[in-house]
């Protein structure tokens, strides 16, 4: 079987998990995730399977939605609610809610953030978290997102001496919730964390088409199981259709005269191509030197 199987990831797996889960249900080494979740957060983690793994980049490159629940006065040291408290502020009273409107909005756009150390970004050759467990902590570099939308979706709740809210997110990928949780916290004056967080959204794939492990394994047992084909995966970029001769030379890497359509095209601008059968064989982009276009990624082999 090859596509894009959608998960419900649950709690208390890692993303690798999934994907381990996912080879021995489908008896395949080739399985890839198409963006990491924390073991605490759940929601939608695409999974691609055989000939589908070739797609990867293309799917964890886009937009993510999460729903997640920021609490103000207290800070932990993984920015969730699995880490050690840090720090404590006991809140006297409820944060003013239009102010967190008004923090929020400002929020909007390109925005900078440094990874926290409880996260697999490498640094020299080492993910974060590794010098993080031996009590290391070093320089990150930090890194551009862009949020195209925040918006708290829930009243500030009094939790004995923290105060908790839910917001929704609409970010670019690459985003560190757990990041932009303190970032909310440091803008209010207040230690703050993560305490809740579910991806609703990656890219296309949204939470309502998503399975959980229980349901994979009965489709599985029924024989009703449906994989996202490759080519509905990948709809959401620019498509060029060619004739049964020219899909020889794309099987084969060839080099190609940039088609009419899109030689206006973007040079970082990636473009799927199809026989008349509709089958995807290609993913090309322009040749940056050259007026032709190039393969960014064969997909079909004879």
């Amino acid at each position: 079987m090859e596509g894009v199987l959608l998960v419900n990831k649950p709690a208390g797996m890692t993303s690798h998990d999934c994907v381990f889960k996912t080879r021995k249900l489908f008896k395949t080494k080739k399985a890839g995730h198409t963006g990491t979740l924390d073991p605490d957060v759940t929601g939608v983690l695409p999974i691609c399977l055989g000939r589908a793994t070739k797609i990867v980049e293309y799917l964890t490159a886009s937009s993510k939605t999460y729903e997640a629940e920021v609490t103000l006065g207290i800070s932990t040291a993984t920015e969730d609610a699995s880490g050690e408290i840090i720090d404590q502020q006991e809140l006297s009273e409820k944060p003013d809610e239009s102010i967190i409107d008004e923090l929020l909005a400002g929020m909007e756009g390109e925005l900078t953030q440094t990874p926290p150390m409880y996260s697999a970004v490498k640094v020299n050759g080492k993910k974060l978290y590794e010098y993080a467990r031996k009590g290391m902590e070093i320089e990150r570099p930090s890194r551009t997102v862009k949020i195209h939308s925040i918006e708290r979706i829930s009243s500030v709740v009094m939790r004995e001496t923290s105060a908790s809210f839910k917001f929704r997110l609409h970010c670019s990928k690459g985003t560190y919730v757990r990041t932009l949780a303190v970032m909310i916290g440091e803008k209010l004056g207040l230690p703050a964390h993560m305490s809740y967080l579910i991806r609703t959204q990656s890219g296309q794939f949204s939470l309502s088409q998503c399975m959980t492990f229980e349901q994979i394994e009965q489709r599985l047992a029924d024989e009703t199981l449906r994989l996202i084909p490759i080519s509905e995966a990948l709809n959401h970029l620019p498509k060029w259709v060619i004739n049964d001769t020219l899909a020889e030379k794309v099987k084969n890497g060839a080099v190609l005269p940039v088609p009419e359509p899109f030689k206006d095209a973007d040079p970082d601008a990636r473009i799927t191509v199809y026989d008349e059968q509709g089958t995807c064989l290609a993913i090309y982009q322009k040749h940056p030197s050259k007026p032709s276009f190039k393969p960014a990624k064969v997909l079909f082999i004879d």
